[in-house]
């Protein structure tokens, strides 16, 4: 964004961490555009990982300032971007709070394909599970069931610790081969939670 459009003063968002009033020209006061990034939206930096409490502040403060009801006797510029800033903010709140939502953000962020996890595509250190599993299901075995759903719930909290040492790592170097095994995890993940969902689905 080159300036204000109102009165041509400086960008507001800079990539610092300037809160709020980032929002706003510093000389006129107008409402300015919102950032489509959600990092910058909130003023933070682009990591993994993120103070949940101090997003709860920022989130409250912004919904605050920006709600489409304080700029309603305003110009037609202004209403729309409050109607446009009260949208990203909403989804932006949403996603920086999960941090699975995050990690996927900004691997999308950085290039990186995170689509939908198939079904046919099985990590290959899960195939003994599945199969298992399969087996549990079709003999209707329940207490073999039981255990696999145990044995899924303790591998996806030991993928959830080791995601987020992986993190860590990512926010202490940027390199994105970091990136690369956190992509990893998060499909390996999903795959633990549709075992977790089909073993539930029998109880």
């Amino acid at each position: 964004m080159s300036g204000c459009w109102n009165c041509g003063a400086p960008p507001a968002f800079t990539g610092r961490d300037t809160g709020e009033e980032a929002h706003f020209c510093a000389g006129c006061g107008s409402l300015q555009p919102p950032p489509s990034n959600y990092f910058d939206f909130f003023g933070l930096e682009r990591k993994l990982g993120v103070d949940a409490g101090a997003l709860d502040l920022r989130f409250y403060a912004l919904s605050r300032r920006l709600h489409p009801d304080l700029f309603f006797r305003r110009g037609e510029r202004e209403r729309q971007y409050s109607l446009d800033s009260t949208a990203i903010l909403n989804d932006a709140y949403r996603t920086l709070k999960d941090p699975v939502k995050r990690a996927e953000y900004l691997l999308k962020e950085n290039g990186f394909d995170v689509g939908e996890q198939k079904s046919a595509n099985v990590p290959p250190e899960l195939l003994e599970e599945v199969f298992e599993l399969n087996m549990a299901l079709e003999e209707s075995a329940k207490e073999e069931v039981a255990a696999a759903l145990s044995k899924f719930r303790s591998m996806l909290g030991e993928s959830d610790a080791e995601m987020a040492r992986q993190f860590e790592r990512y926010d202490r170097s940027f390199d994105r081969g970091v990136l690369v095994e956190i992509r990893g995890l998060l499909n390996r993940r999903k795959y633990i939670r549709n075992l977790i969902e089909t073993a539930n689905g029998t109880r």
